[in-house]
């Protein structure tokens, strides 16, 4: 008996441990783990989202969808043709030069990319019949933003470089350890998944909590692993500086090898580019898929290669973790093929396949929409489980003071109740006001997509200067309120700034820019629901 007692004592004390740790690392990471959890969800549709904050490209898409539904199309060699032309008279001197000839099926866009003076990404579209620039519909510049990659940016580095990646690591190294707490510390985790007693105050969201929790666990763990993995040679940089050294010269070369291991050094002595069209053809048969690019590194030396690369069709992403596509690479002036890559292989080994499949899975590049919409709906509950457990531990303690700061404590749980409602609802309200800013901003404005984060970043500090300024019932209750305001609003705000709405974009089949602001609107009408939830909460309160 005694033995059993002491073994009981010790499970529990083991199980108290668990608790405090899941307690604590779950709060003090929960605030940063919510914003990268809604904003990854969110980027999981970065290209809609970048469609319909681009809307001066509308007219342009449409016509390259009319060509690709049977409307007359350049050839392939044409395009190819047009576009080296536009490279050689506007960018001779760029290191390398990007052409996307058409879309898989042979029409779409034509579309060039080079690297600028300041070693930046530079992109152009081209009429496929003529090679000029496209300008947007009404002669409008087309307006700079980040679109949808500002969710992707902001999730897995925090628009900080380095700093903001290795903060969102640690993140989820403590994302991992409070989901294994929270297991040992749940042991009837699984039976409280079906028990949900609502109107229960602390018990409605505990088992909310739990039920998010374990309805997603194994896509919570496979997200936190999968996004240190991906990044593991900057988490783990131990062999990488053992063996390249330390400095941005070390790190150019490790760049390169990584990706590039074999090109080759400029020679000096100058040759005019091939023409595209034979290589692209051969490549096209090495790696058996449609062409999609067309890279030609060192254009105008001898030592220029030209690199063919092929799309991955829905089929193929359904069926393959890795997101790597085909590629054959020749040399330019001899011809001879020097490496071709199959479709879903990778360059370097195992090792980079493995990794490479990884990415795959984090960023959920196969399966087609069906598996987007998965980890789309997926992200929503981790992101619930995220706020759920910040508000959970206030609500525990908001009529039962533990006092675990002693004279500072209640300063403290005051300090956690403002940082729950801007980690919540004012990052909410600061995503749906930079898809706000995007309409508002003039479209020709100096680093306008710098004034939209700007935006962005300065709701989200307002929001949290609100939660300290009213009280906490107040702050939910305003905040929640805003944002259904915004999302509902935000319809009827594009058809004021573009004309565009949403009986047009079904007429014409816009389906992205559809499930975007159809999709606005259902947080609104959350936001709604909330703000009616808090209402009666609160009556029943004064009651």
């Amino acid at each position: 008996m005694a033995t059993k007692d002491k073994t009981t004592k010790a499970q529990g004390g083991f199980r108290q441990a668990q608790a405090w740790l899941h307690t604590w690392c779950g709060l003090w990471f929960s605030w940063l783990l919510f914003a990268v959890f809604l904003t990854g969800t969110l980027a999981v549709f970065d290209e809609p989202i970048t469609h319909w904050m681009t809307p001066e490209h509308h007219a342009e898409e449409a016509a390259a969808q009319a060509a690709a539904n049977g409307a007359s199309t350049a050839s392939r060699a044409q395009r190819l043709a047009l576009g080296m032309a536009y490279m050689a008279e506007h960018h001779p001197g760029a290191t390398m030069w990007e052409l996307w000839p058409s879309d898989a099926q042979g029409g779409g866009e034509l579309k060039v990319y080079w690297f600028d003076a300041n070693n930046q990404y530079a992109a152009a579209t081209l009429d496929a019949f003529t090679g000029q620039p496209l300008v947007a519909k009404g002669g409008q510049a087309a307006r700079a933003t980040l679109g949808g990659h500002h969710f992707v940016d902001f999730h897995y580095e925090l628009h900080a470089g380095t700093v903001g990646l290795w903060i969102v690591g640690i993140a989820a190294m403590a994302m991992l350890v409070a989901l294994v707490s929270g297991v040992i510390t749940h042991k009837r985790i699984f039976k409280d998944f079906f028990t949900f007693r609502p109107r229960k105050g602390q018990r409605s969201w505990l088992d909310a909590h739990n039920a998010v929790a374990v309805l997603t666990l194994p896509f919570q763990f496979m997200i936190a692993y999968t996004g240190l993995v991906i990044s593991g040679t900057s988490f783990m940089p131990a062999g990488k500086l053992l063996h390249y050294g330390t400095g941005d010269a070390a790190q150019v070369r490790f760049a390169s090898e990584l990706s590039d291991g074999d090109k080759p050094a400029r020679t000096g002595r100058a040759m005019d580019v091939p023409a595209l069209e034979p290589f692209v053809a051969r490549g096209q048969q090495l790696m058996g898929q449609p062409v999609r690019a067309v890279v030609i590194d060192h254009p105008g030396d001898a030592a220029a290669r030209i690199g063919v690369y092929g799309w991955n069709g829905e089929e193929e992403s359904a069926r393959r973790l890795s997101a790597t596509t085909g590629m054959a690479m020749f040399s330019a002036a001899t011809g001879a093929v020097q490496r071709v890559r199959l479709p879903g292989a990778a360059d370097g080994g195992a090792a980079l396949l493995a990794q490479s499949a990884m990415g795959g899975l984090h960023m959920a590049t196969f399966g087609g929409w069906g598996m987007k919409w998965l980890y789309f709906l997926c992200g929503l509950a981790g992101t619930a489980m995220m706020g759920s457990g910040a508000v959970l531990f206030i609500v525990k303690r908001r009529h039962r003071h533990l006092g675990e700061f002693g004279g500072a404590t209640a300063r403290v749980y005051r300090l956690v109740e403002a940082l729950n409602v801007a980690a919540i609802a004012g990052l909410a309200v600061a995503c749906v006001g930079y898809l706000w800013a995007n309409r508002l901003l003039p479209v020709a404005l100096e680093h306008r997509a710098d004034r939209e984060l700007h935006v962005f970043f300065t709701l989200w500090a307002l929001s949290l200067l609100h939660a300290f300024v009213r009280s906490p019932a107040r702050a939910w209750r305003e905040q929640m309120g805003a944002l259904a305001a915004l999302c509902l609003l935000l319809p009827v705000l594009n058809l004021l700034t573009t004309g565009d709405h949403l009986p047009a974009q079904l007429l014409r089949g816009d389906w992205e820019s559809v499930g975007v602001e159809l999709g606005v609107v259902a947080f609104g009408l959350a936001a709604i629901g909330a703000v009616r939830h808090l209402r009666h909460l609160n009556k029943r309160a004064a009651a």
